[in-house]
């Protein structure tokens, strides 16, 4: 089963390990559920570091990435709820990217994910676009141990939505990060699929100035409808 949805949320946050368990437990119990229930939302999953950081990573399915700057999405923001509110003001790390889906050869669900970010030349978006379509997520696939792959660029205009609209305070996102997502059975097959397809001086020739950063994640819990 492929993706639910050609739109997409990342968030990226750390806790102090002091209070890990709230945290968990507010994700759990009220936060997954209460995003999964959205209109346009379909399914949320969330997950832990095993090599790299931040620590922890939740995605997001949606229809489409304007669901990610709806009156009532924003609204939804603007009033969290008394739990979320106490969690995230405990948020010492905290990034979201709003993406639009490019690429998707996703197959069920597997036990882990590694996440590739990288900024590429914008003059360079479609030859990255055949490469990664073409060759770089069918080599991937086709290694022991892995499931699937997709490729998501952030949209700009909708990551500052909620600054434009006072509904959060975050750094205003001013470039077109890119991530490739890596799913496997485990974390050895995702990372090990990283290692191999996504180096520095691969992606040099889509005009990456910068190393990817690259994370491996293993899945915790996930809802959907």
């Amino acid at each position: 089963m492929p993706l639910r949805g050609k739109g997409m949320l990342i968030t990226y946050t750390e806790v102090k390990p002091a209070h890990e368990r709230d945290f968990n437990e507010w994700y759990n119990r009220e936060h997954i559920d209460e995003r999964v229930n959205l209109p346009g939302f379909h399914r949320a999953r969330r997950y832990v570091a095993v090599r790299g950081s931040p620590k922890y990573l939740a995605i997001y399915e949606c229809d489409t990435v304007a669901d990610l700057a709806t009156p009532g999405y924003l609204a939804l923001l603007a009033n969290q709820s008394p739990w979320s509110q106490a969690v995230m003001a405990r948020f010492t790390h905290f990034q979201r990217l709003t993406l639009r889906i490019q690429i998707d050869r996703t197959h069920g669900e597997g036990g882990a994910i590694t996440a590739v970010r990288f900024v590429p030349e914008p003059a360079m978006r479609r030859p990255l676009i055949a490469w990664l379509s073409e060759t770089a997520l069918p080599k991937a696939i086709a290694r022991p141990g892995m499931l699937g792959a997709a490729v998501a660029e952030n949209d700009v205009e909708i990551a500052n939505a909620p600054l434009q609209s006072k509904s959060m305070d975050h750094p205003k996102a001013d470039q077109a990060e890119w991530v490739v997502l890596l799913e496997g059975a485990d974390p050895a097959a995702s990372s090990g699929a990283a290692r191999t397809m996504f180096t520095a001086s691969t992606l040099k020739a889509f005009g990456v100035s910068q190393a990817p950063v690259t994370g491996t994640y293993r899945f915790m819990f996930g809802n959907a409808r």
